[in-house]
């Protein structure tokens, strides 16, 4: 790009891609045998230097792998990697997300990483019977203020995901997955190795860590600098941050969620994420989560709301979301609102929301 006079008076790519050559040039010594792959329902876990992450991404900025841009080839059943798409149109929120991945190479390259990441994929195949429950909620928290990664210091966040990790990371989607993946970019390699979410399956991601500022959502995203990350390592040298990633389902009309097998798939997912096996509930950490699978994919505040607090392992969740939702007891309460409202109403949407129809029962 620098060899063309359009182009070379407003970017000049010679000197990064100097620096994105060394990091491929290291590869070779750092990367000795092939990075196993994440596979669907098994069970397994990746660990990765953070300079090994490094090459991995240097190298999917040049859109080195192999068989990665068709949906013909044996990995059509895993997320693009190579950046390809980044560089296509000149979209002010493409130039933002380039400037979030450039200052990470630049961090990279100017010091050197030193820890490790982690990256597990987690398959449940016995999963609770939720109109037997009788496990009460745990404590709810609700914050109309901050971010999952500020406010949730310490606990489990949450990855509104796609069932393809990253979702729109390396083309034109700009929400809260992809905003993580940005400023967290170690996330992104994630997309190289896994396949994939089944409904009994999430990615939980131990020692990612955060090299930027932002401020802004979607078509308003700005890269803001440097973020220093001063979250404390533990004994393997990872960050002590953990991103579990969950995908919601996409609903094209409302009243699809409320359907008893779509709320059991809702909530079997969140117990895949919250929970993990042969660990007693009271050593679990709290969950950092918000307005999961409500934005694009048409969820209800609400009714996400109770099935993410019905999962009764979790002792506690933060919420950062809008505005304060009141909280509900039992899955048998969902499923009166399903045959007493959804299935009566001759509307897109019923007139009576959950809320208010738990109110009159409660």
């Amino acid at each position: 790009l620098h060899l063309s006079i359009t182009v070379h008076l407003r970017w000049d790519f010679l000197v990064f891609s100097c620096v994105c050559v060394d990091e491929e040039a290291v590869f070779m010594s750092l990367c000795v045998q092939p990075i196993p792959l994440l596979r669907t329902q098994r069970c397994r876990s990746i660990t990765l230097s953070q300079e090994q992450v490094s090459c991995l991404l240097a190298n999917a900025f040049f859109c080195t792998f192999p068989q990665r841009n068709s949906h013909q080839t044996e990995f059509s059943n895993y997320p693009d990697i190579n950046f390809s798409r980044l560089f296509e149109g000149s979209s002010q929120t493409k130039q933002e997300k380039l400037k979030t991945l450039l200052c990470y190479f630049r961090r990279v390259t100017q010091q050197r990483p030193t820890g490790l990441i982690t990256y597990t994929r987690q398959c449940l195949q016995r999963l609770p019977s939720w109109s037997s429950s009788e496990k009460q909620f745990g404590k709810l928290h609700i914050s109309c203020e901050g971010s999952i990664e500020d406010q949730g210091y310490g606990m489990l966040q949450v990855d509104f995901a796609n069932r393809f990790v990253g979702g729109g990371v390396t083309g034109s989607g700009l929400v809260q997955e992809e905003i993580r993946f940005l400023i967290n970019p170690e996330l992104i390699v994630a997309r190289l190795f896994t396949e994939a979410l089944n409904d009994n399956e999430c990615l939980i991601v131990t020692g990612a860590e955060q090299f930027s500022r932002y401020s802004g959502y979607s078509d308003s995203f700005r890269w803001e600098g440097d973020h220093d990350d001063q979250t404390p390592r533990d004994e393997w040298q990872r960050r002590c941050t953990e991103i579990v990633a969950i995908d919601a389902l996409h609903y094209s009309q409302f009243l699809e969620q409320f359907r008893p097998e779509n709320m059991s798939r809702e909530l079997n997912k969140a117990f895949c994420g919250f929970v993990r096996p042969g660990v007693q509930a009271e050593n679990l950490s709290a969950v950092a989560t918000g307005n999961w699978g409500c934005g694009a994919f048409g969820g209800d505040k609400r009714l996400k709301g109770a099935t993410r607090s019905q999962t009764p392992e979790i002792k506690s969740y933060h919420v950062n979301i809008t505005k304060p939702q009141m909280k509900v007891k039992h899955y048998e309460l969902l499923l009166q609102y399903y045959e007493c409202v959804c299935k009566k109403t001759t509307r897109s949407r019923p007139q009576k929301t959950l809320y208010s129809f738990l109110s009159e029962l409660l």
